[in-house]
C-alpha cells in the first residue's frame, strides 16, 4: 500500500460526492490514517458518519477563517500522532450571488471573504502544520480549477481566487521545501459536486468540456483522487510547486 502507516489530515469533505471525500477513501485504503475536519455542525450531521466509515481516528470542528480552530486542530492532531504527513486542502467558496454575471458584480467584501476562505486558509493551515511536518518527507495538495487560467462564465472572483492559490503553491513550495515538504495543485475538470453547483451555469461548462476534451469525458472524483494518492505517494518525491492537471486533457485545447 502507498500510504501505509501515513498520517493525514483532511480539509473539506463536505459529504460523499466531494473531492475530499473520494481522497479519503482512497487514502485509507491506501493505508493512511486519517483525521477529517468539518465546517460546523450543519455540516458535521453528513462528515461525521462519512469519517467513521473509514475508521478515521479524528473527526474535527474547523472554521477555516479562524487561526485558533486552526491550530486546536493541529494540537490535538500533535498530541495523538506528534507530526503530521500529508495534508489536504480542498476548501474554497464565494458568495453565490457574486458567481454570476461579470466580475464587475464583485463587492469588496465579497472579494475578501472568496481570498480568506479559498486561498489564505491554505497559507493557514500550512502554518499551522508545518512545525508537525518537518523532517517527515510530507506533502501537502490543494484543489485548483482552469478558471485560474482562463476565463470561464460567472467563475469571477473564484477565477481570481484560484489564480492566487495557484501562486501560494509555488510560494509554498520554496518556503517548506528545505524542510522536505513538497506543495502541489491539482487543477480538476468540472465535476458535479455541492461547491460546483453554486456556479451560475455550470451545467453549460460540463457539457462542453466532455465534448472538446480529448478524453471525450468528464472527469470523476476518483480520477482526482487518484492524481492525488500519486502527489502525496513516494512515487512523486521530486514533484513540487506543480499545478497537475486532471481535466480529461481540457487545458491543451484552443479551439
Amino acid at each position: 500500500m502507498l500510504l501505509s502507516g501515513k498520517k493525514v489530515v483532511i480539509f473539506g469533505v463536505a459529504n460523499e460526492k466531494s473531492i475530499a471525500w473520494a481522497i479519503a477513501r482512497l487514502f485509507h485504503e491506501q493505508g493512511a490514517e486519517l483525521a477529517i475536519t468539518y465546517a460546523g455542525e450543519a455540516f458535521e450531521k453528513r462528515v461525521r458518519p462519512l469519517a467513521e466509515s473509514i475508521n478515521a481516528v479524528a473527526i474535527l470542528p474547523c472554521n477555516v477563517t479562524s487561526d485558533d480552530e486552526i491550530e486546536a486542530v493541529f494540537r490535538e492532531l500533535g498530541s495523538l500522532w506528534g507530526g503530521v504527513d500529508i495534508v489536504i486542502h480542498a476548501v474554497a467558496f464565494a458568495n453565490k450571488e457574486e458567481l454570476k454575471g461579470t466580475i464587475l458584480n464583485t463587492t469588496r467584501d465579497g472579494f475578501a471573504t472568496a481570498m480568506d476562505i479559498s486561498v489564505y486558509s491554505f497559507l493557514a493551515i500550512m502554518k499551522a502544520a508545518h512545525p508537525l511536518m518537518q523532517g517527515r518527507g510530507g506533502s501537502a495538495v490543494t484543489l485548483s480549477y482552469y478558471g485560474a487560467m482562463k476565463v470561464f462564465p460567472s467563475y469571477n472572483v473564484m477565477g481570481v481566487a484560484k489564480a492566487a492559490l495557484e501562486a501560494s503553491v509555488r510560494y509554498l513550495s520554496e518556503a517548506v521545501g528545505p524542510d522536505g515538504i513538497r506543495i502541489n495543485a491539482i487543477s480538476a475538470g468540472p465535476i458535479r459536486t455541492l461547491a460546483a453547483a453554486g456556479v451560475n451555469g455550470f451545467h453549460h461548462i460540463l457539457n462542453h468540456v466532455e465534448a472538446k476534451a480529448p478524453l471525450r469525458r468528464t472527469i470523476t472524483q476518483e480520477d482526482v483522487a487518484g492524481a492525488a494518492l500519486y502527489l502525496c505517494s513516494d512515487m512523486a518525491a521530486g514533484v513540487s510547486g506543480e499545478i497537475h492537471y486532471v481535466d480529461g486533457g481540457y487545458n491543451v485545447i484552443g479551439l
